[in-house]
């Protein structure tokens, strides 16, 4: 599997018995009997999920998030909240399938408004050959035809003459499913500190998770940050159930409904560390993209802009690593709720020893 099998690079600790000296798999007392002083830098997906598996365990943590509240500035709380193992597959490769698809049965069982209704992906007539490429380089779809895609998508009627449906893929709120993350956490023990800036390496806990995100980058080998840009829109002029997925060569761009009239509209790609607001080509194009899908939406109110920064590493797949006492996180870039569930258990397996116990 395409680096999915979730890359795990360990770096042994050191021998003189110092702060770096801890080995899972030799300390009997880290066991899931015990608890540990456990420290996770980071509040956004990747760090509430490693929170809530732990607390599964009976562990609870310190969290440490920069922002001085939950979301804030955090590329987690910009997400589409696309539950997509099938769709992500056409860029990630097909090793993203199993583990996502064990994130969106993590999420329908924590918390609640997982909608399960699939994924609709459609093209102008003219850009068909992209359909036909996507469907060459996903499974798990089914190739419908304007009938059924009227059924699906009442107001899409007549707009597209065929689309692949992902009828096992879901969608969340990505922000209601944060601050319900946050409350399980808490409410199990854990703490969040809110404007808390901290190195690793400076916490004196039993085990550190870094969670960072873009904000490790230059300090984890090959770590990037990408920018990406979204839209929040308000029609009552357009109703869709699932998300949907619109191919383009230039700008290939999915809408997501969330509610009371609210699409969330992404995202743009940008290899860069710009921090800016969004530009007025992001908008445009994303503009543009909600127009060819429903002409309705050239009224829509623009709700909300933003911008964010997703981490991510060469091959665009995320990692764990351990570096003494310090368990990494990172490179989920557009994959943060879907597989942050099985990052999580990759991480909590290190923290308890489990991994290296059942491999030796």
């Amino acid at each position: 599997m395409r680096g999915i099998s979730i890359p795990f690079v360990s770096k042994r600790p050191d021998k003189d018995g110092g702060r770096d000296a801890w080995q899972p798999d030799e300390h009997p007392r880290h066991g899931t009997g015990v608890t540990l002083r456990i420290a996770i830098i980071g509040a956004g997906a990747a760090g509430l999920v490693t929170a809530a598996k732990l607390a599964e365990r009976g562990q609870t943590a310190d969290l440490f998030e920069a922002s001085d509240r939950l979301g804030a500035g955090a590329a987690s709380w910009l997400a589409g909240g696309m539950l997509a193992p099938f769709c992500e597959a056409e860029d990630a490769g097909p090793g993203i399938v199993a583990p996502g698809h064990a994130g969106i049965e993590w999420w329908a069982a924590t918390v609640p408004d997982v909608r399960r209704g699939g994924t609709l992906v459609v093209a102008p007539a003219r850009d068909r050959g992209d359909l036909a490429r996507f469907a060459r380089r996903t499974a798990g779809h089914e190739r419908i035809g304007a009938e059924r895609i009227a059924a699906l998508e009442p107001d899409l009627a007549g707009r597209f003459g065929e689309a692949l449906f992902f009828a096992e893929e879901a969608h969340l709120d990505p922000r209601l499913a944060l601050e319900n993350l946050a409350e399980r956490v808490t409410s199990a023990g854990s703490r969040i500190h809110f404007g808390s800036t901290v190195a690793p390496q400076a916490l004196d806990h039993d085990v550190v998770v870094d969670c960072r995100g873009s904000a490790a980058a230059g300090e984890i080998p090959a770590l990037r940050p990408v920018r990406g840009e979204m839209l929040i829109l308000r029609t009552q002029d357009v109703s869709l159930s699932r998300p949907v997925r619109l191919l383009h060569p230039r700008w290939p761009v999915y809408v997501v409904p969330r509610g009371d009239g609210l699409f969330m509209v992404g995202a743009t790609v940008v290899e860069t560390d710009d921090r800016r607001s969004v530009t007025a080509r992001g908008m445009v194009d994303l503009l543009n993209a909600a127009y060819a899908l429903h002409p309705a939406f050239a009224e829509a109110e623009i709700v909300e802009t933003g911008s964010g920064l997703r981490p991510a590493f060469p091959d665009n797949l995320p990692r764990v690593s351990r570096d003494g006492r310090v368990v990494s996180v990172n490179g989920l870039y557009r994959h943060g709720f879907l597989l942050s569930p099985a990052m999580a258990d990759e991480a909590v397996s290190h923290i308890l020893g489990e991994r290296l116990k059942a491999a030796s």
